[in-house]
């Protein structure tokens, strides 16, 4: 069985995320969802786990970070092309995210991102493996 991932992220409201990363295309688990969290299907082996704050902090003994002022995580994930990438930017944008900067072309790789209305960032990146620079 591949290792699967789970990111856990402290969000203010269950139901505004649901329906941001709805507009996205993302599904939810509802055997792991319920008012205090939600479990979003990234792929068959990356979920994250939307919680809201009260019930994040019964994980940790540590201040939540406030998303929207620091960082505490970067979120990557890969897509299939550049036109995916671009897609996925433009339906967070009409869903109410922002893009905290411009997409980023290194030729053999392809980024953008968007930030969610918690003011989680999420990276976006398309790499073509056939223009990947030889290493030194």
């Amino acid at each position: 069985m591949p290792t699967q991932i789970y990111v856990n992220l402290p969000v203010k409201n269950v139901e505004r995320s649901r329906a941001f990363f709805s507009a996205l295309g993302y599904s939810f688990n509802p055997h792991f969802s319920n008012d205090s969290a939600l479990c979003m299907v990234v792929s068959d082996t990356i979920y994250v786990m939307l919680l809201t704050e009260p019930f994040f902090q019964t994980f940790t003994g540590k201040p939540i970070a406030d998303a929207t002022r620091s960082t505490e995580v970067l979120v990557c994930l890969s897509c299939d092309s550049r036109a995916e990438v671009d897609a996925l930017v433009a339906k967070a944008l009409a869903a109410g995210g922002t893009a905290p900067r411009a997409p980023q072309d290194h030729g053999f790789m392809y980024g953008h991102g968007f930030e969610d209305p918690n003011g989680h960032i999420w990276e976006l990146m398309h790499m073509d493996p056939n223009a990947v620079p030889p290493s030194a």
